[in-house]
């Protein structure tokens, strides 16, 4: 199922979301709405709180070819390098602006998988600026919160005169 995204600035892009805990058939059939909805979009990932559903439950698939989806259930970035990576991010919740953003080029993430297993995995290039924008939804944050006070202003100055 595709499920509509939550317009900016509803308060649930800004509230943290809730522990998912066990990974029930709910948890499972929540993952698979959400690949469905990063697929239709296109994205490289996709935040429940994005959706609405206010759990720490992510998704992301960077490969070029698709269906490489890693799923992730309360997920914390465990160690982050000091080179970093810079791309454009942009949001479904926010569309049509985009700016770039500069992030740890490799992240170690730790989360509970599809299996119901704690694991930690390494993330690199576009793969852990996905990641890492992910978990920013998860503790209600937006793309634009990683920029200067000054290019944050001028993006949602910007979003706020194109709604009129």
């Amino acid at each position: 199922m595709i499920w509509p995204f939550v317009p900016w600035p509803d308060a649930k892009l800004r509230t943290p979301a809730e522990p998912v805990g066990e990974i029930t058939e709910q948890i499972e059939t929540l993952w698979s709405d959400m690949v469905e909805t990063m697929e239709a979009m296109p994205g490289y990932g996709l935040a429940a709180p994005q959706i609405g559903v206010m759990l720490r439950a992510a998704v992301v698939d960077c490969s070029e070819e698709r269906g490489r989806v890693v799923r992730l259930a309360d997920p914390e970035i465990v160690s982050a390098s000091d080179d970093t990576f810079d791309w454009d991010e942009a949001s479904p919740n926010l569309p049509g602006v985009s700016a770039r953003v500069t992030r740890p080029a490799r992240v170690k993430v730790a989360f509970t998988n599809e299996q119901g297993k704690r694991i930690a995995q390494d993330f690199e290039g576009l793969w852990a600026t996905s990641v890492q924008h992910q978990i920013d939804h998860l503790n209600g944050l937006m793309f634009f919160d990683r920029l200067s006070r000054t290019k944050r202003d001028m993006l949602l100055r910007k979003v706020r005169k194109a709604r009129g």
